[in-house]
């Protein structure tokens, strides 16, 4: 695991020019961090070549997309699927991961295993595929690349819940459960769906940019000698840097069962990074996503970085904005403060206080913190006129956009293999 280097500094902004290439490696969805990156190529000229992971067919093969689904997508479009992962890839016996657990039922989850050589089998199968649709993705690619110019890899994969029905019962549960519906995240992780789990995070989260990375070597290599420049930035998690009782803090949201297969991203990262590729797994902050509805209570870090702003820009229109802003989907007599009382009090509370630690991350959830997270989540969305209207709507906004100008201009020429994005140098990165 690296150590923790967070970026204090507004990048200085890169002169791209135009012929240089922003690669998305991974689906562009609405609401996610990765449309900040692709504003910013935008403003500087940059062209962006868009992917798919694909889809699936009646009969669950793997596909592209159709020229139907593919006409809404900006050009340059590279129609290779490029989805990761082996919960749909059939075993040594012909049988999937997924089809193993179809048939269990929710009373029999604990108990619901599937042997390590029939998942080695289906992973390597996966692993084949995503390698080979990788290559052919590259020799795509390697149409739009002009010598001289710069190339930019923005890793975009992440996830890997495998697609079978039993799964997101038992992970409300781990990530919703009250009382006698509690499953605590380490009882999951540990039993024989939590090892599906953890295998299929690693192919989708980390692998990928292991791929991505060796199998763009040759190319990457060539764009070199012909005077370019190429470099790779990935999205990771590990916590964040907001303001608690008036002092920049990092806390980590819990349980994320998905914070082993990003370290083994950022491991990924350092390793290339000494090989002397530009290489950087930028640690951003919580946002509210349409991926993260799972994990209630991480949305709560968010409404802080009005507080950052108040700090470091007190005075600034912009922070004058975002106050107006967030104060109008509050209810009637509801203050700001109010809300951020609620925060210190999550923040400040010994069962979250003992999640909060750099060294010890990531830890597995407790009955009663899960709980003091959950409700207060409820309470702060309770503050609001509309559960449908919330300030961590824009908020998300500002942060992916500031994400997305750091890990370009920074991601040039990182000074990291492995950066935290704080609250901080997210609001100097928008005023």
């Amino acid at each position: 695991m690296s150590a923790f280097l967070p970026i204090r500094q507004k990048p200085t902004p890169y002169a791209f020019k135009k012929g240089d290439l922003l690669v998305l490696f991974g689906e562009l969805f609405s609401r996610g961090y990765a449309n900040g990156l692709v504003e910013e190529a935008e403003k500087c000229g940059m062209t962006i070549v868009r992917a798919t992971v694909g889809r699936r067919d009646e009969n669950g093969q793997l596909r592209a997309l159709t020229n139907e689904e593919a006409e809404t997508i900006p050009k340059p479009f590279i129609n290779v699927p490029l989805e990761a992962g082996f919960d749909l890839e059939p075993d040594q016996t012909g049988v999937s991961p997924a089809e193993h657990l179809k048939s269990i039922k929710l009373s029999e989850w604990q108990t619901a295993k599937i042997p390590i050589e029939n998942l080695e089998a289906s992973r390597k199968k996966g692993r084949e595929r995503f390698k080979t649709q990788t290559q052919n993705f590259l020799k795509e690619l390697d149409k739009y690349v002009k010598p001289g110019h710069h190339v930019h890899f923005a890793h975009l994969m992440a996830g890997g819940v495998p697609r079978c029905k039993i799964v997101m019962p038992v992970m409300n549960r781990v990530f919703k459960g009250l009382g006698d519906r509690f499953i605590p995240s380490e009882t999951f992780w540990t039993s024989g769906l939590g090892k599906v789990l953890e295998l299929n995070f690693h192919e989708v989260t980390a692998e990928t940019f292991n791929i991505l990375v060796t199998e763009s070597t040759p190319l990457r290599e060539r764009i070199q000698r012909d005077g370019g420049h190429v470099s790779y930035v990935a999205y990771g998690y590990h916590g964040t840097e907001t303001m608690v009782n008036d002092k920049l803090r990092w806390q980590g949201y819990g349980p994320y069962i998905q914070a082993w297969a990003k370290l083994a991203l950022e491991d990924y990262s350092i390793h290339w990074s000494k090989k002397g590729v530009a290489s950087c797994v930028y640690n951003c902050p919580e946002i509210l996503t349409n991926s993260s509805s799972l994990f209630q209570g991480l949305e709560i870090a968010v409404y802080n970085l009005i507080r950052s702003f108040k700090k470091d820009f007190p005075s600034h229109p912009l922070t004058k904005e975002i106050m107006t802003e967030a104060q109008s989907v509050l209810k009637e007599g509801v203050e700001l403060n109010d809300v951020f009382k609620l925060v210190d009090q999550l923040f400040n509370a010994p069962e979250t206080k003992q999640m909060s630690s750099f060294d010890l991350w990531p830890q597995h959830s407790t009955k009663e913190q899960l709980a003091m997270t959950l409700g207060i989540s409820d309470q702060i969305i309770a503050l609001h006129k509309d559960e449908k209207k919330l300030m961590t709507a824009h908020l998300s906004e500002l942060i992916f956009r500031a994400c997305g100008y750091i890990m370009l201009h920074d991601g040039y020429k990182p000074q990291f293999p492995v950066a935290w994005i704080g609250h901080d140098v997210v609001v100097q990165s928008l005023v």
